[in-house]
């Protein structure tokens, strides 16, 4: 990663004074080490902002594919759901018409009453 300027960010890493104080190597290198930390973290900011306002295009795009073949599962199984009631209500109307042996039945019944009567 490349380091940012640290005045862009909130954190920022101070100078060290060189007036009273005078520091170890160890301890030099210890606050160049934090110095350089610092930067990576505010260059990390920096990049991890700029995903998260501006989702990349092929991320877009996989998720316009995704919700093209969402709606389409979604029609077919509306598609089919619709089918199995119009099937389950035919059959249920075809139950409920008279047999062949039920109409000849009534029809005998019908003409019978119809000799007693006339």
């Amino acid at each position: 990663m490349t380091s940012e300027n640290p005045d862009q960010h909130p954190l920022s890493a101070s100078p060290t004074s060189s007036g009273s104080e005078t520091l170890t190597p160890l301890e030099q290198e210890v606050l160049d080490e934090y110095a350089q930390l610092l930067g990576n973290l505010n260059a990390m900011s920096t990049l991890l902002l700029n995903l998260s306002n501006a989702p990349s295009a092929a991320m877009l795009d996989g998720l316009r594919g995704l919700e093209r073949k969402t709606s389409l599962v979604f029609t077919l199984l509306k598609a089919s759901v619709y089918s199995i009631v119009l099937n389950q209500q035919i059959t249920d109307q075809v139950d409920m018409l008279p047999t062949q042996e039920e109409v000849e039945r009534w029809r005998g019944e019908k003409e019978r009453r119809a000799e007693m009567d006339g």
